[in-house]
């Protein structure tokens, strides 16, 4: 701790987001560039040496936080670069894309503002690149056995760099014609730009992981070909059968998920597409859940042009304070948040009323109606009460071009082939059944991620990569170096 009275002498600082006015005209991040060093050290001050870091458990990484925060403190980039390297393959990604759940457990947050840990973290990530702190690490010789990792998501990738650098010769499998998984085709550029991806993949290959897209295993290739050719497999296919909306008028035109939307918008930005097939160009939006995906649909259709914007969450409006009954310090709280997507929407006035936020609470969808060619032209929902019971005479008509459905996965996809072919067990929410070392019932066989573990966040799905290359490098040389999160595994699944 350089500063004993830092958390009481520096206000928390955020870094500043580019005026909404500019940034909706573009696909860029919302942030400032170059906004964020000049004020991350005195940031990083604020960490208060609290004995218990609260912050640390509450990181499914086990991110080690106070110690980075202290050598950025001291302007030490290349101590917190390896520091926060030791934990985290990709915090370039983790510090865009996490909810943060590690300041929610921050000390400091029981009565004031917590340390921005996620600025302090991508600052590094950011940093790193720039002085050359994260070169390539190839292994210093080969263990002659080699591992195919099924889907190239944080989890997938995580995995792979873990092996390749334990000495394996490590092949990712990708059904998509470029790798990320959601990284690339389903975050959007304005939360996370591709060049973060992209760097990262190229001191991979540098690293000696091999990558094969457009390849679906159990369909362009046999599961039972692949466990053969491979000493290893690691599926890291994510959760990605989304869920429905079983409602009359759900058979319309313009009723569409959001991951139908969003990958064609990442098109877009790729230069594969000049315009999306489904883009919200002049129509009125109306977005169903009222989660981050919803939140990533909001501003891309903003970006796209919509005429309105209405996103729909059935869970009624949170507070602005912790509920200490209910989610006391330091389990995550459930509070009123305004993403960038949020703001961008309220400012522009793109709600079909005169509301502050675009997003109608406690809010449930009846059915959607059309005109007579089939094309959907209006959403019809009414209230619910805490016990989800409709609410008497709050029936409401919204206009609909396009309807989004944003409700989360149930659990991995089935229709390649994979987990059929590889006699692979569901356990009772329909996910791939494993054992605390990651394996399946088929010896050699492997799953991590959302494919296992169920819907969840970015830093679990990379836990999850980092702790399975353990579990497979111990199963192919009796013992491991590799280092796996200490968070212990029955947490619950979301922050």
């Amino acid at each position: 701790m350089a500063d004993p009275k830092g958390f009481l002498k520096t206000s928390r600082e955020e870094w500043p987001r580019r005026p909404v006015e500019e940034r909706v005209r573009d696909w860029d991040e919302v942030y400032v560039p170059g906004a964020l060093l000049p004020i991350i050290s005195k940031q990083a001050d604020r960490c208060m040496d609290c004995g218990i870091p609260f912050c640390h458990d509450a990181c499914p990484l086990g991110n080690l936080i106070p110690e980075w925060n202290d050598l950025v403190s001291r302007e030490d980039w290349r101590a917190a670069s390896d520091r926060l390297h030791a934990t985290n393959n990709f915090p370039e990604f983790t510090g865009r894309l996490c909810p943060a759940p590690c300041e929610a457990g921050c000390v400091l947050a029981i009565n004031q503002p917590a340390v921005t840990i996620k600025n302090v973290e991508v600052a590094i990530a950011d940093r790193a690149w720039e002085e050359g702190f994260a070169p390539p690490r190839p292994p210093d010789r080969l263990t002659g056995r080699t591992v195919a990792v099924i889907g190239s998501g944080p989890t997938g990738l995580a995995a792979a760099q873990q092996l390749t650098r334990a000495g394996h010769t490590v092949v990712v499998f990708e059904r998509a014609d470029r790798i990320g998984g959601l990284l690339r085709y389903g975050i959007p550029a304005f939360k996370m730009e591709k060049r973060h991806l992209d760097r990262r993949l190229g001191q991979m290959l540098a690293e000696g992981t091999k990558f094969r897209t457009s390849t679906a295993v159990g369909r362009d290739i046999g599961a039972a070909e692949l466990r053969a050719r491979y000493d290893a497999v690691v599926i890291a296919t994510g959760a990605t059968a989304w869920r429905e909306l079983d409602v009359p008028g759900r058979e319309l035109h313009g009723v569409h998920q959001a991951m139908e939307y969003l990958p064609l918008a990442d098109r877009v930005c790729e230069g594969d597409l000049e315009v999306s097939p489904l883009s919200a160009a002049g129509k009125h939006v109306v977005i169903v859940g009222g989660g981050d995906t919803g939140a990533d649909c909001l501003g891309t259709a903003v970006r796209e042009g919509a005429a309105s914007v209405t996103q729909l969450d059935i869970y009624p409006l949170p507070g602005a304070e912790r509920d200490e009954d209910a989610e006391p310090w330091p389990t995550y709280p459930k509070i009123y948040r305004l993403s960038a997507a949020h703001e961008e929407a309220r400012d522009l006035g793109t709600a079909p009323a005169a509301d502050a936020d675009v997003r109608l609470f406690a809010a449930s969808t009846l059915r959607f109606t059309g005109d007579p060619d089939g094309q959907v032209r209006s959403l019809h929902l009414v209230e619910v009460d805490a016990q989800r019971r409709q609410v008497p005479g709050t029936g409401r008509t919204l206009p609909a071009d396009l309807v989004l459905l944003a409700l989360g996965f149930s659990g991995p996809d089935r229709a390649d082939g994979l987990i059929d072919q590889l006699g692979l067990t569901l356990d009772g929410r329909g996910l791939i059944a494993r054992d605390a070392d990651f394996a399946t019932g088929m010896p050699g066989v492997y799953a991590a991620g959302d494919a296992a573990r169920g819907q969840s966040l970015i830093v679990w799905a990379i836990a999850e990569g980092r702790a399975v290359a353990a579990a497979v490098d111990r199963h192919l040389t009796g013992a491991t170096r590799l280092p796996a999160p200490i968070g212990p595994y029955d947490r619950p699944m979301t922050a």
